[in-house]
């Protein structure tokens, strides 16, 4: 028994974790975290909406996604307690407060009521995902990838369908009408209290959880190159899932196409979550990694070239490649820190919030500057030079070969 504990641990995988892939409750894990992410993604699509009503430049604009990511600065310590304590209302409770507080943006008289909203909004997304990948990695067994491909589809569904019902809602509701939609999410938040009433929030044998000094030590050799790969990263998917709306509508098109576009691509970002969570069980961390950031890149810059319905084609593959490697990213994260993963989780979370908030408002400044295309032109050529990044990074089970 001992010998097969050590074994398991060496793995990277807690003994009680070593089991089926519990497809039922991954999925719920999922449901939930798509649901949420349905009414975070109303955001960039109301973008254009608020730069019209309140007269706000770009960097403004892009400074509204910083309220709502700051509470990511928090996914640490949240994560620090999910390794000790059980948090399963956090993952329950997100749908309902977060399709609230988005919901009643439409009704905002002004920027400071829209900056506490997005913040309350922030709080409520910090803690489901400070919580809820580390609850379904902890019931994918051994398939850590696949069941990081489920959370985040579901997160990719959510962005998906987020802007197609904001920008219906604006159409045929009304902005001042959007209240009407966070019944969703409260009805999802009490489906989840059923549903999820008998999955803890945290492991009950597995590891005991480590100092939290003792836990950041340990990821140590992971944090420089995780680091700079978020950061590369950022620059494509801050372009593409918040300002594509704002570029295209800028370039003529339609608000409710504009808001379509951002669709297509999350749409195929489903997919490529899915596909590029599983296809790293099998051919490695590192494998799906470099394909997706020498790819993401190269797409943009064709999409940028062409016009009109060649675009379509273009915005699917660049969505694939793009976000296929966020489970990629996330298993990789939980292998390296099996002692304490729902502080590394919260720990790359974190990262990937701030960072990213710090470049929305970078890549808003550039497109003030000069134009947002060329503010996406440069952002692929940044994500290119993360490629020597991926050598660097640590193996863990045999899987970032």
């Amino acid at each position: 028994m001992a010998s097969n504990s050590k074994a398991e641990s060496r793995a990277g995988i807690a003994p009680e974790e070593a089991a089926d892939f519990e497809t039922g409750r991954v999925v719920t894990v999922s449901a939930a975290h798509g649901v949420h992410d349905t009414y975070a993604a109303f955001l960039p699509s109301l973008l254009p909406v608020f730069i019209a009503s309140f007269a706000l430049s770009n960097t403004e604009a892009g400074l509204l996604s910083i309220f709502m990511q700051t509470p990511s600065l928090f996914q640490p310590f949240i994560g620090h307690l999910a390794d000790r304590l059980s948090l399963r209302y956090l993952v329950i409770l997100a749908p309902a407060v977060t399709a609230a507080a988005m919901s009643l943006l439409g009704v905002a008289p002004g920027y400071g009521m829209l900056a506490l909203l997005l913040m309350v909004a922030g709080v409520s997304s910090a803690s489901l995902h400070s919580v809820g990948p580390v609850m379904a990695g902890r019931l994918s067994g051994e398939s850590l990838g696949r069941g990081m491909g489920f959370w985040m589809v579901g997160g990719e569904l959510g962005r998906t369908f987020g802007p197609m019902v904001i920008v219906s809602a604006l159409q045929f509701l009304t902005l001042q009408r959007t209240p009407a939609l966070m019944v969703v999410g409260v009805l999802m938040s009490g489906l989840l209290f059923i549903l999820l009433k008998d999955v803890a929030g945290r492991p009950e044998t597995a590891y005991e959880a480590l100092p939290w000094r003792q836990a950041l030590q340990g990821m140590g050799a992971l944090l420089p190159p995780l680091i700079g790969l978020i950061v590369v990263r950022s620059f494509m998917v801050s372009a593409l899932t918040t300002y594509l709306p704002t570029f295209l509508s800028q370039e003529g098109v339609g608000l409710f196409v504009a808001g379509a576009s951002l669709s297509i691509l999350e749409g195929a970002g489903v997919v490529g979550a899915l596909v590029g969570g599983s296809l790293s069980d099998r051919v490695g961390r590192r494998a799906v990694l470099f394909a997706s950031i020498l790819t993401t890149p190269l797409l943009m810059f064709a999409f940028l070239l062409v016009e009109g319905w060649p675009r379509v084609p273009l915005l699917l593959l660049t969505g694939f490649a793009a976000l296929s490697i966020g489970p990629v990213i996330m298993a990789l994260v939980q292998e390296t820190s099996p002692e304490s993963r729902a502080l590394a989780n919260g720990v790359y979370m974190a990262l990937s919030f701030v960072i990213r908030s710090g470049v929305i408002v970078l890549v808003g400044a550039m497109g003030d500057l000069f134009s947002l295309r060329i503010a996406f032109a440069a952002s692929g050529v940044v994500t290119l030079l993360g490629l020597p990044l991926i050598l660097f990074l640590p193996s863990t089970a045999g899987r970032s070969r």
